[in-house]
């Protein structure tokens, strides 16, 4: 079975917007959680830290855990073809505020934008479950 571990960042602004990250490596493009996998002895907190810098082109503190959410995801329902293992994904979320930077896109990456919502509106965006996951952590649905 391949592993993932990956760190993800929640970040709503005095608004109420939330800052997601639009994702186009899957099978169809949608909205995520700013974030992304961790590099090999990278701690989580800089993994988010890091990834929210490279999707979104703001710098965050990280406030807080929310949570760790695991799944499996069989071969068949992989992104990559042909692949006979099982994926294990574990999702490290955090809570995180903007400390410096602007708003700016992603070039050649597995996003290509990234965008403020408001609230009330994320229920109706192409959105991947960890969105909906990460709101719960954060108690904010």
């Amino acid at each position: 079975m391949d592993l993932r571990v990956a760190a993800y960042a929640v970040i709503i602004d005095d608004q109420t917007r939330l800052l997601l990250a639009h994702w186009n490596e899957g099978r169809r493009a949608a909205w995520t959680m700013p974030g992304g996998g961790l590099e090999p002895g990278e701690d989580p907190e800089r993994a988010a830290r890091r990834e929210v810098r490279e999707e979104t082109g703001y710098k965050v503190e990280i406030d807080e855990l929310l949570g760790i959410h695991s799944r499996v995801i069989p071969p068949g329902r992989r992104l990559t073809p042909g692949v006979a293992e099982p994926l294990h994904t574990l999702r490290i979320v955090y809570r995180a505020h903007i400390v410096g930077g602007r708003l700016r896109h992603e070039k050649n990456g597995s996003t290509d934008r990234a965008e403020w919502f408001p609230l009330a509106e994320v229920r109706s965006l192409q959105r991947v479950k960890l969105v909906d996951i990460a709101l719960e952590m954060a108690k904010k649905t």
